[in-house]
């Protein structure tokens, strides 16, 4: 299933785990405006918010893995996605999901040991804030996860986060190819949403990663 099924890269996980022959449940705020994934076959388009466990729990009933593309620019950043990471952990696990990954933002990367792209003074200060919202998420994932396990360790319940480039390309096709760093950036720093679906799609299917920030480009 998908949180945040909506936006660009929601649709294109959606779209790649229907090619490799996933059911999927497409979970957004509002089906109404949402119309794509309920176009394609396989797809069940829920009402749904990921920071209600009672919604996530109901929504996520059945399921084998959880993607969590969300974002929300109408609230503050560190609220939206320290929600999400409590709701995610209470109602996956009631529902008794497996495996989640989490979408992170290549500004949280470092490009030298510890020092991160937010960090540099000449960062803009609203960008930050922004950025700062995924360093909360990953810390309170990696603090509160319990029992979750994090992503590579077999057997178990499996959580890690997928960090794209800086720059994200909307309707280059797929190609199956991409670079992988751990924590820090990698390759080009740039790659379509399609292969981004890619590297998200075959970290559910294969983890080998595991309570680790997995930077990916072309």
């Amino acid at each position: 299933m998908v949180f945040g099924a909506g936006g660009r890269v929601g649709r294109a996980a959606v779209a790649e785990a229907v090619r490799r022959g996933h059911a999927v449940t497409a979970v957004v705020r509002d089906p109404d405006r949402h119309p794509e994934p309920a176009a394609a076959a396989g797809v069940a388009v829920v009402r749904g918010d990921a920071t209600d466990p009672v919604a996530v729990a109901a929504a996520a009933a059945g399921h084998d893995a959880a993607v969590n593309a969300t974002a929300r620019l109408d609230v503050p950043s560190v609220e939206h996605f320290t929600a999400a990471a409590r709701a995610l952990l209470d109602g996956l696990g009631r529902a008794g999901v497996g495996r989640l990954l989490v979408l992170g933002i290549a500004t949280t990367l470092e490009t030298a040991p510890g020092v991160r792209i937010m960090d540099d003074p000449r960062f803009p200060a609203e960008y930050r804030a922004f950025s700062q919202g995924h360093v909360a998420e990953f810390e309170l994932l990696a603090a509160e996860a319990g029992p979750l396990d994090w992503q590579g360790a077999p057997p178990g319940r499996r959580l890690g986060e997928v960090v794209p480039p800086m720059d994200l390309t909307p309707d280059a096709p797929a190609t199956g190819r991409y670079t992988s760093a751990v924590g820090t950036v990698t390759g080009t720093g740039r790659i379509s949403h399609a292969d981004l679906a890619v590297a998200l799609l075959e970290e559910i299917e294969s983890p080998r990663h595991h309570a680790v920030q997995l930077a990916v480009s072309h």
